[in-house]
Order: structure tokens, then sequence, then C-alpha cells
């Protein structure tokens, strides 16, 4: 199936990312960004899920405690005190 450019800016990208990549042709090196472009957008989705399922843990072990003293607590686990 063909894919027909038509815009003179995407173009004029293609035509620079083929010369800089040096590949067979302007459609290889479309095809080549295409496919990156892909993945870091699934890297990205996963990352995202990722980020919600961990603040679903972090929401269901409730709220913090502001007083709360993280130095005074690695303190007394090493024996500092």
């Amino acid at each position: 199936m063909a894919l027909f450019i038509r815009d003179g800016d995407v173009d004029t990208l293609a035509s620079e990312l083929h010369r800089v990549m040096k590949t067979p042709s302007k459609t290889e090196a479309v095809k080549i960004a295409l496919r990156n472009e892909l993945e870091r957008a699934r890297r990205r989705n996963r990352n995202d899920e990722g980020f919600q399922r961990a603040m679903a843990l972090a929401d269901a072990m409730g709220p913090s405690d502001s007083t709360f003293d993280m130095k005074r607590f690695m303190d007394e686990m090493w024996g500092d005190v």
C-alpha cells in the first residue's frame, strides 16, 4: 500500500533523515522513524501504567504520617541515637 507525502515540511524531514541515516531510501528512513516512535510511545504507556499501579498501592496504604521523622528512624535503625 502506498503512502504519499503531500506536506512539504514532512518531505523535507524525510529527506534529511534519509541523508543523515544513510538509508537506501526515504521510505526506509520513514519506516525506521515510525518504528522508533511507536516503541517510544509503547514504553511511555508502560511507564504510565506502572506509575498508576504504584500510586494505587500508595493510596491503599492510607495517608502518610506528617509527624514521621525519617532521620530519627534511620538513626535508630543504625544505632546512632
